[in-house]
């Protein structure tokens, strides 16, 4: 069998495109949890300084084009599609569309780099519940084998430390060999972390983004933080908060710092609002000058990297297809 897969699904968190969105989008984002009253409301506003727009479904689908002019060029010509968990395109509606174009097996890429059950179990319980929803609908299953953790992968890496020395540039020549390293990623209940490897690989991210942005045999000083908590204040997250650690580090004498949001692929409001609204101005009021890089984006490196890693899984199963896990009706 010389091409066992028919397409690529490309999962990711989906994000409003529009005012009239943002309410039904965090409705989606929120249901089944356990949220303080007002807690939309407050979350609405971030979006409603950036018109109501999250940037990430532009962002996927500039993903998506790139990963399918790579496959082509490579000899792979596999369709690229893009199902979102909370927005449209919705995942069943994405699935469905791809059953009807004939697609029967897929190579999932779900658009996260670190494992937990948010991040990554919960984006394959909803692909199998969107296979089983085209199943009620008399559909043919399209079935999704997904690629393996990236996290460590080099293109990743260099993309992210790329960006880092982009930004470390637009700092003031004194205080770019001063400037550290401060890598962020969406915190966890504790609770959830020790359950999953989140942790343990956004570390082993951010060391290697150090150990490339050092240059030689040095390793640029950093830190691993968290941001974006949203739970109830007596219950665990991960820490310490991006805020809290620009107060103290300040206090401690950090000079300056270049913040790399290495634990997103997405420029979206949660970064911009978090870092370049929030954390930015914290550091105005402590007067310590930041810069921040960039996330992945559509770096071509990153581009680079989803290619391999889908041309990699076809080179696997080239000999035969993937057993099916066949997802459970209601």
């Amino acid at each position: 069998m010389s091409q066992p897969f028919d397409a690529v699904l490309v999962i990711a968190f989906g994000g409003p495109q529009g005012p009239a969105d943002v309410r039904p989008f965090l409705e989606n984002v929120l249901r089944g949890r356990r949220v303080a009253p007002g807690r939309i409301d407050e979350v609405a506003h971030h979006y409603d300084l950036f018109g109501g727009i999250s940037p990430l479904t532009e962002l996927t689908m500039r993903q998506a084009v790139g990963l399918r002019e790579r496959l082509e060029a490579a000899g792979a010509p596999l369709p690229v599609h893009v199902g979102m968990r909370n927005w449209h395109p919705y995942l069943t509606d994405t699935i469905a569309e791809m059953s009807n174009a004939g697609v029967r097996r897929a190579i999932g890429f779900i658009a996260a780099a670190h494992r937990s059950y948010s991040s990554c179990t919960q984006y394959r319980e909803n692909v199998n519940a969107a296979r089983a929803e085209i199943a009620r609908r008399g559909l043919s299953d399209v079935q999704v084998t997904y690629v393996p953790d990236w996290h460590t992968h080099p293109d990743f890496v260099e993309a992210n430390a790329d960006n880092a020395l982009r930004a470390r540039m637009q700092l003031p020549g004194a205080l770019r060999d001063a400037a550290r390293l401060v890598f962020t990623a969406h915190s966890l209940p504790v609770s959830m972390a020790d359950r999953f490897p989140y942790q343990k690989q956004f570390e082993e991210t951010a060391a290697l983004i150090a150990q490339r942005s050092g240059g030689g045999d040095g390793v640029s000083p950093y830190d691993c933080v968290y941001q974006s908590r949203s739970g109830r204040p007596e219950d665990p997250w991960l820490g310490p908060d991006v805020c809290d650690y620009l107060r103290e580090q300040r206090r401690a004498g950090l000079e300056a710092a270049v913040i790399v949001p290495a634990g997103f692929i997405c420029d979206h409001v949660e970064v911009l609002y978090d870092l370049d609204v929030e954390a930015a101005g914290v550091c105005r009021e402590l007067g310590l000058p930041i810069v921040r890089a960039q996330a992945v984006n559509d770096h071509p490196k990153f581009l680079d990297m989803m290619a391999e890693i889908v041309l990699a899984v076809c080179g696997t199963y080239k000999r035969g297809r993937p057993l099916d896990v066949v997802p459970c009706g209601d």
